[in-house]
């Protein structure tokens, strides 16, 4: 199972705030992924990436970026993992699923 590029997603007060506070610890915005105004930011130093995001989710969320999320999908339910919000399985493109792992941790794939 290929769950793709993944980063954690972290639910922000202040997006502007946030960003300054990692940038300090020497992250930088990805071009093109969101902005303080759109209120979500991708963030990398070197390997690492980290997701901003202010009054999207109620919670930190586990994100996964993989390159055939209705064939996870259709493994998960195979194994009988409950999915939280399913995506179409006749569809093409972008989609995503949500689930939680035994502790009530959000995790996404988002298939962009």
């Amino acid at each position: 199972m290929d769950l793709g590029q993944n980063y954690l997603a972290l639910a922000v007060k202040d997006i502007a705030v946030s960003y300054e506070f990692y940038q300090k610890l020497g992250f930088e915005a990805i071009p093109d992924c969101g902005g303080i105004e759109q209120k979500w930011l991708i963030l990398r130093n070197k390997d690492v990436q980290i997701g901003l995001y202010q009054d999207m989710f109620p919670t930190n969320v586990i994100t996964f970026n993989p390159p055939d999320v209705r064939a996870i999908q259709k493994s998960l339910k195979a194994q009988s993992v409950q999915i939280d919000n399913e995506c179409d399985e006749n569809t093409q493109g972008s989609a995503y699923i949500m689930l939680k792992d035994p502790d009530g941790n959000e995790i996404l794939m988002d298939q962009h």
